[in-house]
């Protein structure tokens, strides 16, 4: 058998440049957020409203404990 200095190379590969359609990127967090508590509506708001309350009543107790 004769000895060939031939390279074995795979295949070039062309990245695929065709015009498709525009990908848009992936929602934010604040927009996913924004859509969930959208449909959900009345339950969102409720837990903000506890939340908001909730941070209130921490803030004005902290305020009052270390009031000198």
């Amino acid at each position: 058998m004769p000895e060939t200095n031939e390279a074995v190379t795979a295949p070039a590969t062309i990245p695929d440049l065709a015009p498709g359609p525009a990908q848009e990127p992936p929602a934010s967090f604040v927009k996913l957020a924004m859509r969930n508590m959208v449909a959900k509506g009345a339950k969102s708001l409720k837990h903000f409203g506890l939340t908001a309350i909730g941070l209130l009543t921490l803030l004005l107790g902290l305020a009052y404990l270390t009031k000198p």
